[in-house]
């Protein structure tokens, strides 16, 4: 007998300007990742073409299975080979949420970098000196 399963947890995605916004909720298991993969790169196709940047809104997210980890580092690297060169996240500090985000997460991978903030602002004004604007 198969199972399935329904999506725990969930996100939000929207593109403003040069940036590619996430806003993630609750707790994820493997359906959350993947639904979260495949609207990514669909949202993400227009920008690929030139550098654009990543903001992401962690502070809702609770983790997730461990078994996510393949389907984040996945996206990750689909994101950097197609011209991702900032992430920035935004959170609490918690050394749990960074240590799992660290995981999934590479700090640095050729021109690629991530940087985690407390602050919206803060994150905000990086992405804009490394030249990714939000346009509202």
């Amino acid at each position: 007998m198969t199972s399935v399963f329904s999506q725990h947890g969930d996100f939000d995605l929207s593109v403003e300007g040069n940036i590619l916004i996430a806003h993630l909720y609750g707790s994820w298991n493997i359906e959350a990742a993947l639904s979260f993969e495949k609207e990514f790169m669909v949202i993400a196709t227009p920008l690929i073409d030139k550098p654009w940047g990543h903001l992401v809104y962690f502070e809702e997210w609770d983790l997730g299975v461990p078994e996510i980890t393949p389907i984040v580092e996945r996206l990750v690297g689909w994101c950097i080979t197609h011209n991702l060169k900032r992430a920035a996240q935004i959170y609490s500090a918690s050394v749990v949420k960074k240590h799992y985000i660290d995981i999934m997460i590479v700090e640095e991978h050729g021109e690629f970098q991530r940087q985690a903030f407390i602050e919206e602002g803060l994150a905000i004004f990086w992405l804009n000196a490394e030249g990714f604007d939000l346009i509202t």
